[in-house]
């Protein structure tokens, strides 16, 4: 039984850790419309659960104080869940960064050099994580506006 050539198997190695790191990149991408969906299901029910306190405080006979209570930690909650949501969004770009330097040193030595450059990071306003996170931290900021200037004044 002959061996193959150690240069068939060093090819194949490449190949193999190819396809890994481009399904790594491809699972971190996933990802981040993952962690969105989380997000945005976590928030709008737990704002709408806010919502119906505002409207039913006292009906559902709560004292005033009690509901404002109430609101600010389910504000704080939506706040906690965004800032892992966020989080996890810029653990991935880091994630996607290294894969993505990682597939440029793998292309270098096993196609041709300067076969696929390198991300730059300075050009994060064109990644749509950024746009993402941006989002999540507006909708925050909007909740908290006008759990201040709206429902908190209007109760009591």
């Amino acid at each position: 039984m002959t061996q193959p050539p150690q240069v068939d198997r060093a090819q194949a190695f490449e190949v193999e850790r190819y396809k890994y790191l481009l399904q790594q990149l491809h699972t971190v991408n996933e990802n981040v419309y993952r962690f969105l969906a989380i997000y945005q299901t976590l928030a709008t029910v737990l704002v709408g659960a806010a919502l119906l306190l505002f409207v039913r405080y006292e009906e559902w006979r709560i004292e005033p104080r009690v509901a404002q209570i109430g609101i600010v930690a389910v504000l704080l909650l939506v706040t906690v869940i965004a800032a892992f949501t966020v989080l996890l969004i810029v653990i991935g770009v880091f994630a996607w960064l290294d894969y993505r330097r990682e597939e440029c040193e793998l292309t270098e030595v096993a196609i041709r050099p300067g076969y696929r450059r390198p991300p730059d990071p300075r050009n994060f306003w064109r990644w749509y994580e950024t746009y993402i996170v941006l989002f999540i931290l507006g909708s925050v900021g909007f909740m908290w506006l006008g759990a201040s200037f709206v429902l908190l004044p209007a109760i009591g």
